[in-house]
């Protein structure tokens, strides 16, 4: 056999090898996956509606998978449950109805998996996204202001305006309430909540 034909089939059984060993048998393995359903009628995970479904659009063309993840590792691999970020890894059943995977590859910002479970109040989502410093000090995050709007000063403020610690507040400057393309986002980062407690979890 020549050397040159047995690199050549070198190449071949590798690449067939890694074909095999990275996708054919992960996706024999996964195809079974299904949600899984409580005595109660509860049911993990659940596809996105609604605004949820549109504002997690919103996330995707944002790009906020350049600067979080949404994936928790176990607690042998890194702080991130020590961190608050989930209380359990994450798994390949947590990501059935998401696609785009918003995975993440950097954490220039928290992992954002249980972010709605982490943080449940609205207003704290809005004050976050029109500027990350009123919540989080120091951060590099950009402001969001584009999801909002400022209506003028009246008597009574409405329903939705953002509640912007006095710090941050102009005086007479109007009331700052979030577009539809900011509560749609919003609606996306409440709905994030993986602690669901998945039997493949504990292994």
């Amino acid at each position: 056999m020549s050397r040159t034909l047995f690199i050549a089939l070198g190449i071949f059984f590798t690449i067939v090898a890694s074909v095999t060993g990275l996708v054919i048998i992960p996706n024999w393995q996964y195809q079974e996956l299904a949600p899984v359903k409580t005595r109660d009628g509860r049911q993990y995970p659940n596809p996105h509606y609604g605004e949820a479904a549109l504002g997690r659009k919103i996330y995707v063309d944002q790009g906020c998978i350049y600067c979080h993840t949404q994936q928790v590792r176990a607690k042998n691999y890194g702080g991130d449950i020590r961190r608050g970020w989930g209380l359990r890894r994450s798994v390949a059943r947590d990501y059935l109805y998401d696609f785009p995977h918003q995975l993440g590859t950097i954490r220039t910002g928290p992992d954002l998996s249980n972010i709605g479970a982490r943080q449940p109040s609205l207003n704290w989502h809005y004050l976050h996204l029109y500027d990350p410093e009123i919540t989080s000090a120091g951060s590099v995050m950009p402001k969001y202001k584009y999801f909002f709007n400022t209506l003028p000063p009246t008597a009574d403020p409405p329903p939705n305006a953002v509640k912007l610690p006095p710090s941050f507040a102009t005086p007479n400057a109007g009331f700052i309430v979030p577009n539809e393309r900011g509560r749609h986002l919003v609606a996306y980062l409440k709905s994030m909540d993986r602690n669901f407690d998945l039997p493949e979890a504990k292994q």
